[in-house]
């Protein structure tokens, strides 16, 4: 068994995404790191057809952990020929990773116990990160003598920070959840008991609020960010939010817009 990434229907506008490897703290193979793919390259083509009941994403793992790297039992199997090590970091883990970069949908990460590696890079991935206090983070892959993959480590820094980053890299130091909150990387930590709820609330509120909103806040932010090299696209859709082409404020007739102005004003909850 090489585990794999379980996606179940959106349930009042959550899709819950489940890591599942057992005995592997939910390592990530290669057949997970495409499945992945395919479960986000799914809710963004669900999210461009304008399905507004898919809002939100829950990304959590199974028993107890978050994800504990990658499934080094595989390596030996690729890791040690140039063009196959290749394909593995620019089509299976890039894959996976750019398919949760360019999905449109908030994804906030319940993160339970181990976030190793591959964990904290699927983590940078998400919008809102909630970890339990237990929870421990790092990339100790100098102890397995390899680099992290160019993107991949330019995505880490970009979320955890280039100290935090160079520390995970360098020293392969690992961080508790108060430690890599002091650092920005986390939105909330809560008792490990209390994990889940806090993580269920997030995706509701978030499920309650402007579907089509939140995926054009999420468009601005990708485009505002420092290029991740997704489709080669970021300078332009810097300098088209610039610009104002497309329009940015092409919303503004909306019905979404103006339910959310008008039950304001009438102090009603909204129904979008």
């Amino acid at each position: 068994m090489s585990g794999e990434v379980i996606v179940d229907a959106a349930e009042r506008g959550v899709v819950h995404v489940t890591l599942r490897h057992a005995g592997r703290l939910n390592a990530m193979s290669r057949a997970m790191w495409r499945q992945l793919r395919e479960v986000f390259l799914g809710i963004q083509q669900q999210a461009e057809r304008g399905d507004d009941g898919v809002r939100c994403v829950l990304i959590a793992g199974e028993g107890g952990a978050f994800c504990a790297g990658g499934d080094i039992s595989e390596y030996p199997d690729f890791r040690f020929d140039p063009a196959a090590l290749r394909d593995f970091h620019e089509n299976d883990v890039w894959g996976g990773l750019a398919a949760m970069l360019a999905c449109d949908v908030p994804i906030v990460a319940r993160i339970d116990g181990a976030c190793m590696g591959a964990g904290v890079e699927i983590a940078s991935c998400c919008d809102i990160r909630i970890a339990g206090s237990s929870a421990r983070f790092g990339a100790p892959i100098a102890k397995l003598g390899f680099p992290m993959a160019p993107r991949e480590a330019q995505l880490v820094a970009g979320a955890v920070g280039d100290v935090t980053a160079r520390q995970m890299l360098l020293e392969a130091a690992t961080f508790t959840a108060p430690e890599m909150l002091a650092r920005g990387f986390l939105s909330r930590v809560v008792p490990d008991d209390l994990a889940a709820a806090e993580a269920q609330g997030s995706v509701q509120r978030i499920a309650t609020l402007a579907p089509r909103a939140a995926r054009m806040n999420k468009q601005t932010f990708r485009a505002l960010r420092m290029p991740l090299a997704l489709d080669g696209k970021a300078l332009s859709a810097i300098e088209n939010i610039v610009n104002g082409t497309p329009d940015p404020y092409a919303y503004a007739n909306s019905a979404e817009h103006r339910e959310g102005i008008t039950a304001f004003i009438e102090k009603r909850a909204p129904a979008f």
